[in-house]
């Protein structure tokens, strides 16, 4: 039976690949009717914001989207990152509702209306690797089309807020050592935050940058602080040569006149052992042991506020159970309409409210309590966040 279900997959898997981009729907719909019997196959991407899960259907149009946290079992599927098996009124029928996800990186949920599996046919765990090897294609896709992308958009997009999730790694990470979850709003309107990570086989690197301004001046700026920082990571040198490399060429851009502060992380997968280039104002928030800690650093000047500086790296330490949270100055330091900041404070108790979520629910959960503390509504600043859940690399007698 076991080979039965593993030569189904893999049949399934190289017709997801040869089918064109714009049509692994139409593929998966057949695969799945001919191998389960699936009656009704579903589509759900979320959207910018993680709000909703908007169907994929015949663009413009969509269905009826479904709420991600209203108890639906789409969206406690995508929440929880596991299957759901909803039993419908109809005997001897079920939906299963199965999270695609690439490599901790949440796109959505693949619902299947089909008979109960009999003994012997493909059950739960194997429709759940069809709906991530479908993941993937999702991924290879959006290089030739923009079908995927533009069904996740509940509304148009400002030319800054493209740019910027244009400039994203993803929205999610996970392998042994971690798993990341990162967040960013006005999610139809962002401007100038951002962050990126990359991972080599021995070590993690984290960037979160506050692009100064709004709206397409903040998004120029930001993504020439993404380039810089990625060019200079990619010529394989130092935390700080980095920051230096990425000062210089936004003061040669602006002159001192613009700048984006900027927190650059790097971890080493296989000790924890961590440096920090604290350029600005990110901060970063630690949750140990039921603690929340901000860990602090010497703060030093904005990359590309003055020319030539000279950036320090300054080690810390990350032990298996620790969760890091990476927030710009929009979520710390940003003032409610009476004038007060949202605050340490209030990160501290959020962040130690949600220590039982998941990273990717936690990076939400943070923007959701500031768009309440602004009375609710679109923030009237950008706010990014990255949480990092760390395990640390374990050892061979481990």
């Amino acid at each position: 039976m076991r080979n039965h279900s593993q030569a189904w997959l893999g049949a399934a898997e190289s017709a997801l690949r040869a089918a064109p981009p714009t049509a692994l729907l139409s593929a998966a719909r057949e695969l799945l009717a001919a191998y389960v019997q699936a009656s009704e196959v579903t589509l759900l991407l979320a959207d910018y914001g993680l709000s909703v899960l908007q169907p994929v259907t015949h663009l413009p149009h969509t269905g009826t989207q479904v709420p991600v946290r209203d108890g639906a079992p789409a969206g406690r599927a995508f929440s929880a990152e596991a299957p759901v098996v909803e039993v419908t009124a109809d005997p001897g029928t079920v939906v299963a509702h199965l999270p695609i996800t690439v490599r901790g990186d949440r796109l959505g949920v693949l619902s299947v209306r089909l008979p109960e599996p009999a003994e012997g046919a493909p059950g739960v765990l194997e429709l759940a690797a069809f709906a991530t090897a479908l993941g993937h294609e999702l991924v290879v896709a959006d290089r030739d089309t923009d079908l995927y992308l533009q069904a996740r958009r509940r509304r148009r997009l400002t030319l800054a807020a493209e740019m910027q999730w244009q400039l994203l790694p993803g929205r999610g990470f996970s392998r042994e050592e971690y798993t990341l979850g990162g967040h960013l709003e006005p999610a139809y309107a962002i401007g100038g935050d951002n962050f990126d990570w990359s991972t080599t086989d021995d070590s993690l690197t984290i960037t979160v940058t506050d692009g100064q301004g709004h709206g397409i001046n903040a998004a120029l700026l930001t993504n020439l602080a993404v380039s810089a920082l990625r060019n200079a990571r990619r010529a394989d040198i130092s935390l700080e040569d980095q920051a230096c490399l990425a000062d210089q060429a936004i003061y040669a851009e602006y002159g001192g006149e613009r700048y984006a502060p900027s927190l650059l992380l790097r971890f080493d997968l296989a000790t924890g052992q961590a440096q920090a280039v604290e350029a600005g104002s990110p901060q970063l928030f630690r949750l140990r042991d039921g603690i929340v800690q901000r860990v602090t650093f010497e703060a030093q000047t904005p990359l590309g506020m003055f020319e030539e500086t000279d950036y320090r790296g300054q080690p810390f330490t990350v032990v298996p159970g620790d969760r890091l949270v990476i927030v710009s100055s929009g979520v710390h330091g940003s003032p409610s309409k009476d004038g007060s900041a949202f605050g340490e404070r209030a990160l501290k108790e959020t962040i130690a409210a949600t220590g039982r979520s998941s990273a990717h629910e936690t990076a939400h959960a943070l923007v959701d309590a500031l768009t309440q503390y602004h009375g609710g509504g679109e923030l009237p600043v950008d706010a990014a966040v990255v949480c990092m859940d760390w395990r640390g690399r374990r050892t061979a007698a481990g």
